[in-house]
């Protein structure tokens, strides 16, 4: 089974709180087996082995069992790229928290976030994949610490969750937990799991911006395409994107492109569940998104790069993708 990672700049907040209590975290991070210098490259990526190694060398050399807690203060939204950007323009926070479980992928995969509704509350777990080893507990404290924190951010500095459960071992002294997150913490449950009320999470939130979201999302739809196995999905994306400035490709050129016949290329689709047309139409809209945020970037540009004939007839097609002319998008970005 392949190893599970995350992303390696999410490992510089815990650098950022080893250097505050005046530790060389470079080093520290090279007796963990990390590269430090990857941490600069917004798509590098560590394996889970690793960063948990670097997490129990963290509690060793600065006895904070509480570490995990304490780097919540150093993540803003870059740390996590396209993903903390739509969080920050969401429209409620349960808007936030459904983004979080379907782009979670991109920051790590070593676990599997769950939003569940029940009759007064919102549960949102933290699981781990079967068969995969358990992130280090104080990693699950920082993830927990920075869910939290993203809903103060929102809602005011005095917001609290209903309740917190964390599968690690109740702490000699568990003050600091209880001062985080400003509610009932059980220790030694069966799972990580935050509990919300629905009235907080449903509210609208003034500082929405539906397009910026909606924009950060076809980045992180992007990027999760590429952690995932080269599927014949993903190759006929590439395929389209590569050639898409040369005009609309035919499902017949694109089988060319990839050595095969039209009848083998619909057939390894079929089998993935996906349509040729839907995947034109699909890369085409989440190019028009990226390209539109470009100020530098004019219609007739985004019209070639997307393979239409002229600036009408991708007009026509953006409205029936976003309900909006390009020019409105553009507007509201604005």
């Amino acid at each position: 089974m392949k190893e599970p990672t995350s992303l390696a700049s999410w490992t510089r907040a815990l650098r950022k709180q080893l250097d505050a209590l005046g530790l060389d975290s470079t080093a520290l991070c090279r007796q963990a087996g990390l590269d430090p210098q990857l941490m600069d490259d917004p798509n590098a990526r560590y394996p889970l082995s690793a960063t948990t190694r670097l997490w129990e060398i963290a509690v060793q050399v600065s006895g904070d069992p509480a570490i995990g807690l304490r780097v919540s203060r150093f993540v803003s939204p870059t740390t996590f790229h396209a993903l903390g950007y739509a969080l920050v323009a969401s429209g409620s926070l349960r808007e936030v928290f459904e983004r979080i479980v379907r782009y979670h992928q991109v920051v790590s995969d070593a676990l599997e976030l769950e939003l569940t509704r029940t009759e007064d509350r919102y549960r949102f777990r933290l699981k781990i994949p079967a068969g995969n080893p358990a992130p280090a507990f104080e990693a699950i404290d920082a993830f927990a610490a920075i869910y939290v924190r993203t809903c103060r951010n929102r809602l005011g500095r005095d917001y609290a969750p209903l309740a917190v459960y964390l599968r690690r071992p109740e702490p000699v002294d568990a003050h600091q937990w209880h001062k985080v997150f400003r509610s009932p913490v059980h220790f030694s449950a069966e799972e990580d799991r935050i509990e919300f009320a629905l009235t907080d999470f449903d509210s609208h939130l003034d500082d929405a911006n539906p397009e910026l979201a909606e924009h950060n999302e076809a980045v992180l739809k992007r990027t999760l395409a590429q952690l995932k196995p080269l599927t014949w999905e993903r190759k006929v994306r590439d395929a389209i994107e590569e050639q898409l400035p040369e005009g609309e490709p035919s499902a017949e050129r694109i089988a060319q492109a990839l050595h095969l016949s039209l009848r083998s290329l619909q057939r390894h689709l079929a089998d993935e569940g996906c349509r040729f047309d839907t995947l034109l139409n699909e890369s085409r809209e989440n190019l028009a998104l990226l390209h539109l945020r470009d100020p530098q970037c004019s219609l007739s540009e985004v019209s070639y790069l997307l393979g239409f004939a002229d600036t009408s007839s991708f007009s026509r097609a953006f409205k029936r993708w976003t309900g909006m002319t390009p020019g409105q998008f553009r507007d509201q970005l604005r």
